[in-house]
């Protein structure tokens, strides 16, 4: 038990840097692609754009359908036999906001089919076009509609990461994984891997839980 409790008290810096170093900016920024991806799939169905529309509900279909894992493994090993490289962290990144975009079209969707259509019309007989009237009146009530489900996903995508592992991203569930072969406390190392990942959760949830609070304050006061 001492030897365990030790090992943990050592590996603790290393695998918390790792984390701050690798999982929170391959979160940031598969969760960022992800968004964008998001809102133009929304969009293209909430428009019921020819084609685009077909096209983006395969595209949702297919993703959903499919393991997150299975997808990682298949990019990693496509690209290559199609004579494309990219780095194992980048294919992440990518396979991240393709998969996590899929999930948050259809989140974002829903959210803008809930705001009233006389918010577009009001839009309209100011004077803007569809893209004014969505970028200004109708995606920002979208928004709040669907961040407590969108900060669920950020959240459950923080913990998607540790899949990275197996296309060879060194993150933190990788490092933890090396640690744990190296002293052979797997139950000590995996217990803290997971610990970290409880503790950036917690934090994602506690901000969550702020920011529900003061979109709800600015609702009240837009309400008066």
């Amino acid at each position: 038990m001492d030897q365990a409790i030790q090992v943990m008290i050592d590996s603790f810096p290393k695998l918390l840097a790792k984390g701050l170093l690798m999982t929170v900016p391959m979160t940031i920024l598969s969760f960022s692609l992800s968004m964008v991806i998001a809102v133009i799939t929304s969009l293209i169905q909430y428009a019921k754009v020819p084609v685009l529309r077909q096209i983006a509900r395969f595209y949702i279909w297919l993703i959903r359908g499919t393991p997150l894992l299975v997808q990682l493994v298949i990019v990693f090993y496509g690209l290559p036999a199609l004579g494309i490289r990219v780095s194992p962290y980048w294919t992440a990144i990518i396979v991240f906001a393709i998969c996590e975009g899929a999930y948050c079209a259809e989140t974002l969707r829903g959210a803008l089919e809930a705001v009233p259509y006389g918010q577009t019309e009001a839009g309209y007989c100011v004077g803007m076009n569809f893209q004014q009237t969505m970028w200004h009146v109708v995606l920002p009530q979208a928004f709040k509609n669907a961040f407590p489900a969108l900060s669920n996903s950020l959240i459950s995508l923080v913990k998607d990461t540790s899949l990275a592992a197996n296309i060879t991203v060194q993150e933190m569930f990788m490092t933890g994984q090396r640690i744990a072969g190296k002293t052979y406390q797997f139950l000590a190392i995996y217990v803290e891997v997971a610990l970290i990942y409880l503790l950036f959760c917690t934090v994602l949830t506690w901000l969550q839980k702020k920011l529900e609070k003061v979109l709800n304050r600015y609702n009240e006061k837009e309400a008066r």
